[in-house]
């Protein structure tokens, strides 16, 4: 659960890094799973991660550029990341039989470096950062079925 504006139990950059986990424990699930299910579970899980970018491009970019503008060269390239793995999401959403396992993988790999990148990149101005709201949308998930993760 995020912490309430004013109410912040765990220091952000934890928080951003257990959002990263739970993405990892989906696309985990996701490459495991059952392939006549791939594709259900795919389409959530592309929903997550797209949820979980444009939150941080709204919300959390936002304020940490507000406090910390020589973090611009950083966050613009996390922004071009995430309109390129929002274009992959959207390819792999959209392939007629469904997605492969050759593409999940590579999604993977991306991720992977995306969220190491982020992580090492912008922790410590996170953990600086007042929570004026934008928290939610950034460390909130569902699980690949829509509720919430187990």
């Amino acid at each position: 659960m995020a912490p309430q504006h004013g109410d912040r139990a765990v220091a952000f950059s934890l928080q951003l890094k257990q959002a990263h986990q739970e993405l990892r424990r989906q696309l985990a699930t996701l490459r495991t799973g059952n392939p006549g299910t791939l594709t259900t579970h795919c389409l959530a899980f592309c929903a997550a991660v797209t949820a979980h970018h444009q939150g941080e491009d709204a919300g959390m970019f936002a304020e940490l550029l507000r406090l910390r503008p020589d973090l611009e060269g950083t966050v613009a390239k996390l922004v071009e990341d995430h309109e390129m793995i929002a274009g992959l999401l959207t390819r792999i959403a959209g392939l007629a039989d469904g997605p492969s396992t050759d593409s999940i993988d590579g999604l993977a790999a991306i991720l992977e470096s995306h969220f190491r990148f982020e992580e090492r990149t912008i922790s410590a101005a996170l953990d600086a950062t007042p929570d004026t709201g934008w928290s939610a949308s950034v460390f909130e998930f569902r699980d690949a079925t829509g509720g919430p993760p187990s």
